[in-house]
């Protein structure tokens, strides 16, 4: 009796061993596409991308090899027992693909500079009846990382009202095609609203020699970067950028008002 049910449950445990690594794999697989493409650093931080994926997966991950554990055995007719392994896999793969799908509506998509600031816009930000505004040389909702946009100058005293009593009313600038253009059109209007990092360190004493240390690691100069604020979904970051090109040098999870 002994031997029996150490027999069964020795099979119930290796058959949710085996499982489990095949799930980590997969799990691996797809943090890459995650971690890698859809919420590169710092927007994993910054977007809460980590521990959305965190969740989903490990749900999944102990889900199926759970049900494994609980469905197998040897003593089942082969075509019963591949049934439900076939069901315990179909049910993790249905898991996984809504997990994926949720962290894919919620990956940022654009790093747009708004004005006197840069702000992460995600896919959900996004209405969906703007799209068709999106700019001929724009990616609206691009799957392989976050793009560098800027917001174009309004052209006239209407727009400009119309777009700041939508963005009062939660549509952000940043998240609207209608006002996309290029990065590199706007340098001039991205360095004139930019603040000299000296003046940050200085109001930022207690993080001075950190800023230092981030920016020379980069290989720039701490005394001659440039830098803006970046809005997250729930936080403040600092963005230092080229004082010639207005390229993004660092990042920083510090709230520079």
């Amino acid at each position: 009796m002994l031997i029996t049910s150490f027999i069964f449950w020795r099979d119930r445990l290796k058959a949710s061993a085996i499982h489990l690594g095949l799930s980590l794999v997969i799990a691996l697989l797809a943090a890459l596409l995650v971690f890698g493409i859809w919420y590169p650093y710092p927007y994993r931080e910054i977007s809460g991308g980590r521990e959305l994926f965190l969740l989903v997966v490990s749900v999944d991950v102990i889900l199926g090899p759970l049900i494994t554990l609980a469905v197998f055995n040897r003593s089942k007719p082969l075509g019963e027992l591949r049934r439900d392994l076939a069901i315990v896999v179909l049910i993790q793969l249905a898991a996984l693909g809504y997990g994926l799908w949720t962290v894919s509506v919620a990956r940022p998509v654009h790093l747009v500079f708004e004005i006197d600031r840069f702000r992460v816009v995600h896919a959900i930000d996004i209405a969906p009846e703007l799209l068709e505004k999106t700019p001929m040389d724009v990616i609206a909702l691009p799957v392989t990382g976050p793009t560098l946009l800027a917001i174009r100058p309004f052209r006239d005293q209407q727009e400009n009202l119309d777009a700041t009593m939508a963005a009062l009313q939660g549509m952000h600038l940043g998240a609207r095609p209608d006002l996309w253009q290029s990065y590199a059109q706007a340098v001039p209007r991205v360095l004139a609203a930019a603040h000299p990092a000296k003046a940050l360190k200085v109001r930022r004493a207690d993080r001075a020699a950190e800023i230092d240390r981030l920016v020379s690691s980069a290989g720039s100069n701490p005394e001659t970067v440039v830098y803006l604020p970046m809005v997250g979904r729930n936080s403040f970051w600092t963005v230092f950028l080229d004082p010639v090109t207005a390229q993004i040098v660092a990042t920083m999870p510090l709230d520079p008002f």
